[in-house]
């Protein structure tokens, strides 16, 4: 390497893997449109103080990046947005529910874990 060049390729890399599984932070402006999209997407319903979700967050990330090309993801709070959650019997979280054409295909609840939650997408592979 050149004095001056700078290495930042793996950085880089990143920086576009991250561009490409972006998680939509959902909310009532939104919600209907990305779950009425022909892409099947994978709402997380959470909340900041729940222990099970900061759990799940990681894999709910690693899962947006091997799923990306055939899922969308996306997040609700339901302390925010507690009309939503009630509206799809969001009683528990985190609650997972897949969405497609605005209807429930699938359904987790509880820090399933990385397994778990794969099982849900693997049909949308």
């Amino acid at each position: 390497m050149e004095r001056g060049e700078n290495n930042n390729s793996r950085y880089d890399n990143d920086i576009n893997n991250s561009e490409i599984h972006q998680i939509l932070e959902l909310s009532e402006k939104n919600f209907d449109s990305y779950i009425k999209s022909e892409k099947p997407i994978l709402v997380d319903f959470w909340a900041t103080w729940c222990g099970p979700c900061k759990f799940m967050l990681p894999v709910f990330d690693r899962l947006a990046k091997k799923y990306s090309s055939k899922v969308n993801f996306g997040r609700i709070n339901v302390d925010d947005y507690q009309s939503i959650a009630v509206k799809y019997d969001v009683y528990a979280i985190p609650t997972f529910i897949i969405f497609t054409n605005g209807k429930i295909t699938d359904r987790a609840v509880g820090a399933v874990g990385e397994k778990g939650l794969e099982n849900l997408l693997e049909k949308y592979k």
